[in-house]
């Protein structure tokens, strides 16, 4: 039965639901790891794997959310709570742009005192001083702020590109299944709101990344469902650029201490998700490697079960950080990694167009 599915899927034939979650019962890693291989390949010709030179900055740490998965929120008043004043958010763009960065990762906390004209004045600073990419500000984000600064999504989103918003990063996805939502982020935007912002930004020509925090409550199951909403919302929009599958960091988080869940995803549950994603998505290009969660052996793996980008360079990381992982690799590591691996290293920007 996995055979023919494997089979159906390298023929170029669509995969169903039920399908991907029988993949998971495989125990060959090897022909499951062969196959999304094959699969990338297929799309992407060239034997490339290409990376990107950027930098995470996180504006605020206050949040109202109060996700259990999460170690790196401050609540207001907390000793460790902050708002980045623009001179710091320029000096960090400033250190990006001397290493040959062209775009920021702009994302923070859903905090109760930054309405839209905060961004709008950030943003446009921002522009005005820098020649830089602006991803900024996940679906959970764009949801808060809509709902504080009493305007509509298409609204928000609109003065949002107006003001220097270049696309939009995926995070805040978790697993879209609103169950499980429901027990690790109950203040989050729901599944439903997740998608609306994206299928808005698609529709403004606003590219998106898509990602899916795994390891935790979910079940095979809520992990499949969470591809399918995926695989619907790109066939629909075509707007994702590119998948992030990252597994759940539980150092220091109330989902660890309060459910006690303490175990980190293994590389080979990493490897196999991994897979079963570049199989079942086959409406996506680009498929990330995690050697931000992972580290650099199994993210070098990655590049052997469907993975075909290294990602960022990472110059400042802090929410994975807050859960107690640290992995650093900087662009030489990188292009390192991926040679070593029999494949041509190549820069891009975030539509994945190939960058000097």
């Amino acid at each position: 039965m996995i055979k023919k599915i494997l089979e159906k899927a390298l023929d170029g034939r669509r995969i169903s639901p039920e399908e991907a979650v029988r993949l998971f019962e495989t125990t060959d890693m090897l022909l499951l790891g062969n196959i999304a291989s094959r699969i990338s390949r297929k799309k992407l010709k060239e034997r490339v794997i290409t990376y990107i030179v950027d930098r995470n900055i996180n504006y605020t740490n206050i949040c109202i959310t109060d996700c259990s998965f999460c170690a790196f929120y401050r609540k207001e008043g907390d000793e460790e709570a902050y708002v980045l004043p623009f001179a710091t958010i320029a000096e960090k763009i400033t250190e990006i742009i001397a290493l040959g960065g062209k775009q920021i990762l702009l994302q923070g906390g859903h905090n109760i005192d930054l309405k839209i004209d905060y961004f709008e004045d950030l943003f446009q600073r921002i522009k005005e001083q820098f020649d830089i990419h602006l991803h900024a500000l996940s679906p959970p984000e764009i949801v808060h702020t809509a709902k504080i600064s009493k305007l509509t999504i298409t609204d928000t989103i609109r003065r949002l590109s107006k003001s220097g918003l270049d696309s939009i990063p995926g995070g805040g996805g978790e697993i879209l299944v609103d169950h499980v939502r429901q027990k690790i982020s109950p203040h989050k935007c729901s599944t439903e709101e997740w998608l609306d912002v994206m299928a808005t930004a698609h529709g403004m020509n606003i590219p998106t990344t898509a990602t899916m925090m795994f390891g935790h409550i979910e079940t095979n199951e809520d992990r499949v469902e969470h591809l399918r909403r995926l695989r619907d919302q790109q066939d629909k929009t075509k707007g994702f650029t590119a998948f992030i599958p990252w597994p759940f960091q539980p150092g220091r988080t109330d989902l660890s201490f309060d459910l006690g869940i303490t175990s980190q995803i293994t590389g080979l549950d990493y490897l196999k998700t991994l897979a079963i994603s570049r199989i079942f998505l086959d409406n996506f290009v680009n498929l990330q490697s995690s050697w931000v969660t992972q580290g650099p052996k199994v993210g070098q793996m990655a590049l052997y079960y469907g993975a075909n980008d290294m990602g960022s360079t990472m110059l400042e990381e802090n929410v994975v950080r807050a859960a107690g992982t640290v992995h650093c690799l900087n662009e030489e590591d990188i292009r390192r990694i991926i040679i070593d691996s029999g494949f041509k290293p190549q820069r891009r920007n975030m539509r994945y167009e190939k960058v000097s």
